[in-house]
C-alpha cells in the first residue's frame, strides 16, 4: 500500500487558539482535542514505527565486534524517531485494552502492543525476531505539555533491546519531541535531550545529544555523541541528523576536524555585523529556521544509517512514510485472524482515513463515551481493569517498573477480550 484512501483535511479552518487557551500549563492527556489535530493512526501504531529500520537490529545481531554492535544499535535508536520528521498530526489516544499487531516476514519480526493504562496513558509493546535473534520491548507514557506556542511530548518509559545470541541487553529512553507554532505559522518539529544507550553486558555506553535548534537554526536536527567503554575511554564519535543520516568516526579525527573548522569559522564570525547579531537575538525562537544545510561528513567516517525518501504525495498524507502508510491496512484474510481489539478496526480512525471527518469526530466521541461508561460500571462493583497481554513488573536490567509481555497473543485465542469499539 503506498497511499491512503483520501488526502488529509486542511487544518487552517479551525481556531486553534480558542481550544488551546483552556490548556495552558495543563496535562494534555486530560483534554479532548478536536479530530483535525489528529492523524489517522493510533499511538500504538505510531510506536510500531520504531520497527521501520529493523535491518539495523539484524545488522547488530550479525556483527562480532561489540563496538560495531553498539554503533548499529545507536543508529537504530536514532532511526526510531526519524519518522516523526514533519509529522505534526497527533496520533489517536488508544482506548484501554486496544491492541495492535504487525508481522513482517521480509523484515523478520512480529510485534504486539496493548494500551495497558488510561490515566496515565501507557502503551506497552513487544517485538521479537522470527528466527530468534532479538527481542525488543518497552512501555511508553507520553507526557504532553502545552507552552503557549508549542507542545512538548516527553516519551517517558524505557526501551530494551536484547541481542540473544550475543547475550547482550541495551536500554535507553527516547528524546523529547516538540511541535512548534501550533497557533500561527508553519508547524515544525524539534527533538532534543540526551539519549543514553547502555550495554548491560559490557558496560559500554553510547551518549547521544539531540541538540535543540540553536541560533540561526544551525543545530536543527543535529545529533552528536560518542561510544565509551566502561572505563570511560572514548571508542568512537557518532554524528549526523535524525532526519537524514548518522556516521561514526575515530574520536581524534573528529576533534582535529572540528578544530580546523572552528579556525575557519572564527574568521567568518568576526565579520558578522552587529545588526545581524541583534536580528538573531530578537528573532522569535518559535520561528522555523531556514537553514536546511545537510550533514558535513568528516573524512574517514563510516555511514551507519540513511533515511529512506518519503513517498511523493507524503505531504498531502499527513507526512507519512511508506511504512506508516501501510500500518492501518486490512489485508484480505486479516479480519478473521486479528484480535477484535486491533486498532485497524477502530471506526473513528477508519473514517478519518477515508476523509469522512464528521463521522470520524462522532465516532471518536462515541468511543470515548463508551470507555467512560465502562469505567463507571467497573467502579460500581470495585472491579480493577485487568490487562490481557502484558503484566506490570520490574525491568530486570534497569530495576524500574515496566510492562512485561506475558505471551500467548499469537496463539490467537481471543475469547473474553473487552468490547471496546
Amino acid at each position: 500500500e503506498t497511499s491512503l484512501p483520501a488526502p488529509m483535511f486542511s487544518r487552517n479552518t479551525i481556531s486553534v487558539f480558542s481550544i488551546l487557551k483552556k490548556c495552558i500549563g495543563q496535562e494534555l492527556s486530560k483534554i479532548t482535542m478536536p479530530i483535525v489535530f489528529n492523524e489517522p493512526l493510533s499511538f500504538l501504531q505510531r510506536i510500531t514505527e520504531y520497527m521501520e529500520h529493523t535491518y539495523l537490529i539484524n545488522r547488530a545481531c550479525s556483527l562480532s565486534d561489540s563496538t560495531e554492535r553498539m554503533q548499529a544499535v545507536a543508529a537504530f535508536a536514532v532511526s526510531a524517531v526519524a519518522s516523526q520528521w514533519e509529522r505534526t498530526g497527533k496520533p489517536f489516544n488508544p482506548l484501554l485494552g486496544e491492541t495492535y499487531e504487525l508481522i513482517r516476514e521480509e523484515q523478520g519480526f512480529r510485534l504486539v502492543s496493548e494500551q495497558v493504562s488510561h490515566h496515565p496513558p501507557v502503551s506497552a509493546f513487544h517485538a521479537e525476531s522470527l528466527v530468534g535473534d532479538f527481542v525488543f520491548h518497552g512501555s511508553i507514557y507520553p507526557k504532553l505539555k502545552f507552552w503557549g506556542k508549542s507542545v512538548e511530548a516527553e516519551p517517558k518509559g524505557t526501551i530494551t533491546l536484547e541481542l540473544l545470541k550475543h547475550n547482550e541487553t541495551y536500554t535507553w529512553t527516547n528524546p523529547t519531541c516538540c511541535v512548534h507554532n501550533i497557533i500561527l505559522g508553519k508547524l515544525w518539529i524539534e527533538q532534543y535531550g540526551t539519549v543514553e544507550i547502555l550495554n548491560h553486558s559490557t558496560g559500554d555506553k553510547c551518549v547521544l545529544n539531540f541538540k535543540p535548534c540553536g541560533m540561526f537554526g544551525k543545530e536543527l536536527h543535529t545529533v552528536e555523541g560518542y561510544i565509551q567503554d566502561k572505563s570511560k575511554k572514548k571508542l568512537c564519535v557518532i554524528y549526523g541528523k535524525w532526519t537524514e543520516c548518522m556516521w561514526s568516526v575515530d574520536p581524534q579525527v573528529y576533534e582535529s576536524q572540528k578544530k580546523s573548522e572552528k579556525k575557519g569559522d572564527d574568521k567568518v564570525s568576526d565579520d558578522a555585523t552587529r545588526e545581524e547579531v541583534d536580528r538573531a537575538v530578537n528573532d522569535d525562537a518559535d520561528d522555523m529556521p531556514d537553514v536546511q544545510e545537510t550533514v558535513s561528513v568528516v573524512p574517514g567516517s563510516t555511514l551507519l544509517w540513511r533515511i529512506d525518501p518519503r513517498p511523493a504525495h507524503s505531504s498531502t498524507m499527513y507526512n507519512f512514510t511508506n511504512f506508516a502508510m501501510s500500518l492501518n491496512e486490512l489485508e484480505p484474510g486479516m479480519e478473521g485472524i486479528l484480535a477484535p481489539t486491533d486498532c485497524r478496526f477502530r471506526p473513528d480512525i477508519k473514517a478519518m482515513e477515508n476523509g469522512n471527518m464528521d463521522e470520524a469526530s462522532q465516532e471518536k466521541e462515541r468511543l470515548e463515551e463508551k470507555q467512560r461508561a465502562a469505567r463507571k460500571e467497573r467502579a460500581k462493583s470495585n472491579q480493577e481493569w485487568s490487562t490481557r497481554w502484558f503484566q506490570s513488573g520490574t525491568n530486570p536490567y534497569t530495576g524500574s517498573q515496566d510492562w512485561i509481555y506475558s505471551g500467548g497473543y499469537f496463539n490467537r485465542n481471543y475469547r473474553n477480550l473487552p468490547d471496546i469499539y
